[in-house]
């Protein structure tokens, strides 16, 4: 059985590139369920810090590690990542920004004030 080289090939990944906006249609999910997440540790550090000092001790020691610090860097991200998402579609809800150039454009908008909003946030939080 020869193979047809002039076949069109099944649409998969391997082949088609996607667009930034569908990475960040995704990325817009999943930090939707990384701040759900976020959300439940905050509960918990809370209650925490209500509770005896032996419960806020553990949960401050590990906050203030590298990892509880990069976690708590990351979900500042997602927070500002899902909420520029938020405004963009809140354009589209209105009938604003559906070219494909201008969803390309603020896409990468989303991204890069996500990304400023968290180094400022951090900037500040470290000062004080």
């Amino acid at each position: 059985m020869t193979r047809n080289d002039k076949r069109p090939q099944s649409p998969h990944l391997q082949i088609y590139k996607l667009p930034l906006t569908a990475y960040v249609s995704i990325a817009n999910r999943i930090s939707g369920v990384i701040n759900s997440v976020a959300v439940v540790i905050l509960v918990w550090v809370i209650a925490s810090a209500a509770g005896n000092p032996t419960d806020s001790s553990l949960a401050l020691w590990l906050l203030n590690s590298w990892l509880g610090l990069l976690a708590l860097f990351v979900f500042t991200f997602t927070l500002y990542f899902h909420m520029c998402n938020g405004i963009r579609h809140l354009f589209w809800d209105s009938g604003i920004g559906f070219e494909l150039e201008t969803a390309t454009k603020t896409a990468k908008v989303s991204i890069a004030a996500a990304g400023v909003l968290t180094l400022i946030t951090w900037i500040i939080a470290s000062a004080s």
